[in-house]
């Protein structure tokens, strides 16, 4: 399998640091608000990948955090005039539902850095210890840029280049710091805010600092894979860089990925800009498995843009996949034969082909687009090769192959059992025998009755078929 890795620029070979073991760190969420669908681009990707590492036969030990010390989050908690426990508690909660609903799944450890305060402060000792870090005379304390000579590596920036801003969380004017590109690890508590005791005043930590000590924690000091949207590359993977190698002395992650943007109608998505939608909006509109579908449908390097088409695009392809999964359950239902003819056995070892076109495309930097053409062309396989004369066993060998594939990208083809109320099912079974007695006016009464029901009926030449509207 090769991966693209933002640190050097390539693809690589994807060599674990341990063999058949994969540890990764995905950054997460900063739990102030419902998740947007730029959160759940991340979410999906990296999900979808961690699928396939499992298909592969990796043990992954996959870490996300949720952030839940942040000036957005003290904010939305003093204008509640709650407990910043309060507002992080319940968006989690949230987090975890829309996860649940775009089926991710969750990780290994979700860790929060409320919980990691005595990690984050023994860092930024060793930091301190080792000339890489500084006191100022309030107590904030920063990270020495310039003592990092690989400084900038990852986002391939010119250290005389770059300017200080991004999240690096001042609490002071500029004159505080050695050089603008310093960064802050802890910084004093300012009123309302909640703090913590740390050796150079009451206060909280930086932002960045969060991730190096939580991967560390649960991953150790070196990775194999640390992930996230490529909003972060600068300054936060930069810093967490820094902060990783020159705490530990030794690389903080071998292989390093990064989705791209998504827009909206072709237009950076941004919460200043009002252009932008969260999960649970999307999910009053659509289900989730179509939002997937529409993530996965392109390469995740990619810039992807939202729009009404392209969902209603998505939704009627993952129908379209559904019917024919739907259709292959009722021809092993209704199949006159149970095992496979000769002809039959020979069409099943072409869907190892299927397979193998597969994992080609996933080997090859996470294709999920090329992955889903695959499916779709399996689906056309099916509509072509099955019928009311196949057997039940090659029936349910192509069904089978479908949703493998489909597991693997975390897509739920196979309708949701439905059950159909005792007097539907009896209108149904009345309406056939008004059919067989050729009393054709009352089978079109009934059928009009179960549409004012939500129930549409499907007359096939493999027999009647009914879907819920």
């Amino acid at each position: 399998m090769k991966i693209y890795n933002t640190l050097t620029r390539t693809k690589q070979d994807l060599k674990p640091i341990k063999e058949g073991e994969i540890s990764m760190y995905v950054c997460g969420p900063t739990v102030y608000n419902l998740i947007h669908i730029g959160n759940a681009r991340p979410m999906i990707i990296f999900d979808t990948f961690r699928r396939y590492l499992e298909r592969k036969g990796y043990k992954v030990n996959y870490v996300s955090n949720f952030t839940d010390v942040d000036d957005k989050i003290i904010k939305a908690a003093n204008e509640e005039g709650v407990d910043c426990s309060v507002i992080t508690e319940r968006y989690i909660g949230e987090c975890k539902k829309d996860m649940e609903g775009m089926n991710v799944r969750p990780a290994t450890v979700h860790p929060k850095a409320t919980e990691e305060i005595d990690g984050m402060i023994d860092m930024i000792k060793t930091l301190i210890e080792k000339g890489h870090a500084y006191v100022a005379a309030d107590g904030t304390v920063y990270y020495r840029t310039g003592s990092f000579k690989e400084y900038g590596k990852l986002s391939h920036k010119n250290l005389d280049d770059l300017q200080s801003g991004g999240r690096a969380l001042l609490v002071t004017g500029e004159d505080q710091k050695e050089d603008p590109m310093d960064f802050v690890l802890w910084k004093p508590k300012k009123e309302g805010e909640p703090f913590w005791e740390s050796p150079w005043c009451q206060g909280r930590p930086g932002w960045h600092i969060e991730c190096s000590v939580m991967s560390k924690r649960y991953l150790g000091d070196t990775i194999d894979i640390h992930a996230g949207g490529e909003d972060l590359i600068f300054p936060h993977h930069e810093n967490e860089i820094a902060q990783s190698e020159c705490c530990n002395g030794v690389p903080f992650a071998h292989y390093w990925l990064h989705n791209a943007f998504l827009n909206i109608d072709n237009h950076k998505m941004s919460k200043s800009l009002g252009n932008f939608f969260t999960v649970r909006q999307i999910e009053e509109h659509y289900e989730l498995q179509v939002l997937r579908l529409f993530m996965l449908s392109a390469h995740y390097r990619s810039p992807l843009n939202f729009s009404h088409d392209l969902m209603e695009s998505a939704k009627s392809a993952l129908e379209r996949i559904r019917n024919a999964v739907d259709n292959l359950s009722f021809l092993a239902q209704n199949a006159k034969t149970e095992s496979m003819t000769e002809d039959e056995k020979a069409k099943a070892e072409e869907l190892k082909k299927f397979t193998e076109r597969f994992d080609e495309a996933m080997d090859d930097d996470i294709n999920t687009a090329d992955a889903l053409s695959v499916i779709f062309d399996l689906v056309r396989f099916a509509n072509s090769e099955v019928n009311g004369e196949s057997s039940k066993e090659f029936d349910l060998a192509v069904k089978d192959e479908i949703l493998m594939l489909g597991d693997i990208l975390g897509m739920q083809f196979e309708r949701k059992a439905e059950v159909l109320d005792a007097d539907i099912e009896a209108l149904i079974e009345e309406r056939q025998a008004a059919r067989k007695a050729k009393n054709f006016a009352r089978a079109d009464e009934i059928r009009d009755q179960l549409a004012g029901m939500g129930i549409t009926l499907l007359d096939t030449r493999e027999g009647v078929k009914w879907k819920r509207n």
